[in-house]
């Protein structure tokens, strides 16, 4: 997350044994270019026509219009490398870091912006009078940087096709990340998309970054999402729209290696699709984002993963599981993963499976197989989304 500082500009003057405050030069400029007494390419009044990177941007078009004017000075300085800079637009302290975080919401490209930021302040209009970024890739390599960001992605996107479906290709994408990724708190830059498709190591920021600039290279939306886990940790996840509907996707919580991190025990290696195009009532259950704009709402579960691939039972019935249990281990699978549509089919399925020792016949058929008296399973439960995972090997 960005860590904020604030700067105070006061000016001072002796005159006749009186003090008067006298207003910086920078609070003059702003004056005059917002009177049009200079012109300021930076400087957008009202809403006018602008170049927006050829992106959907969800936090621009959702926030007040009193935002318009900073939101746009601060993407055009920004894209245009100026990490420190002279604000023109007439904008509180508070109105400034709303607008800071709704254009990097809106634009992963810019990539070489750190976790730190500061603004100065005037101490006589109360108004913003300047900004400087911590930077994490020096100006002059940054051309060449995009240009492997570009390559990198277009690497994912390359292993999908266009005749396959939105979900198919979003879901290529999401796989691309967790498969090429490691979860690891510590790596540099983690803030940035860089960390996650040139370095393969980042947090959660980094992988969602990643997620929502390949999303706009291939022309879908896609909005960056930050908030809270339960914990009270910071988190990111990103929002997709496949036709008129919209889909929460948290690619690091899909990433087992990040479920080893912060979950000790289960020994559990497969991915997991829990987080790839959910539901509100899914996600928020562990998930509370903030509050800068209204998110869209994610209702509808047509693309729900284990639904579409058959491992979705709306009722417990021991035959067909039982059945899907042997298939798995018969078909040579690493694991089946099975999610239930009601609490009571969940807590039965848990019973019968761990209890009961359902799943011991598919243990009997691995032994004779492999020619072993003993098999271990590792197993792991989703009290969340009722979900049972079994790996057999």
């Amino acid at each position: 997350m960005v860590k904020k500082t604030l700067l105070i500009l006061f000016t001072i003057a002796l005159f006749a044994g009186i003090l008067f405050a006298v207003i910086p030069r920078t609070a003059v400029r702003q004056m005059a270019v917002r009177s049009g007494l200079i012109e300021n390419s930076y400087y957008h009044e009202g809403d006018t026509e602008w170049d927006n990177g050829g992106v959907e941007e969800y936090y621009f078009n959702h926030l007040p219009s009193r935002f318009n004017e900073i939101y746009r000075e601060l993407y055009s300085r920004l894209s245009s490398y100026e990490d420190e800079a002279e604000v023109y637009a007439e904008v509180s302290v508070d109105d400034f870091w709303t607008a800071y975080y709704s254009v990097l919401a809106d634009h992963p490209e810019l990539f070489w912006i750190g976790s730190s930021a500061q603004v100065q302040s005037n101490a006589v209009t109360g108004m913003v009078a300047g900004y400087a970024i911590e930077s994490t890739v020096p100006v002059n390599e940054r051309p060449t940087t995009l240009g492997m960001l570009e390559m990198a992605a277009d690497e994912c996107i390359k292993q999908t096709d266009e005749t396959w479906s939105d979900y198919g290709r979003i879901k290529s994408v999401y796989e691309y990340l967790i498969n090429t990724v490691e979860y690891n708190a510590e790596a540099p830059d983690n803030q940035c998309m860089q960390s996650a498709l040139l370095n393969h190591q980042s947090v959660c920021a980094g992988y969602a970054k990643a997620f929502q600039y390949i999303c706009h290279r291939m022309g879908y939306f896609c909005t960056y999402v930050t908030g809270k886990i339960t914990g009270g940790g910071d988190h990111a996840w990103n929002i997709v729209r496949i036709g008129d509907n919209y889909y929460h996707v948290d690619v690091t919580w899909g990433d087992p290696v990040f479920a080893g991190a912060m979950e000790e025990g289960t020994g559990i290696t497969q991915m997991n699709y829990n987080y790839l195009c959910c539901t509100d009532s899914e996600i928020y259950t562990t998930h509370t984002p903030e509050e800068t704009v209204e998110l869209p709402k994610c209702t509808d579960d047509s693309y729900n993963y284990y639904r579409i691939n058959g491992m979705y039972y709306d009722t417990w019935d021991r035959d067909v599981i039982y059945n899907a249990l042997m298939d798995s281990v018969h078909s040579g699978q690493s694991a089946i993963v099975m999610k239930f549509g009601t609490q009571e089919a969940y807590e039965t399925a848990k019973y019968e499976l761990f209890t009961n020792r359902l799943y011991y016949d598919a243990d009997q058929y691995l032994m004779e197989t492999y020619g072993v008296s003993t098999w271990n399973n590792r197993y792991a439960t989703d009290d969340e989304f009722r979900l049972i995972t079994i790996q057999w090997l």
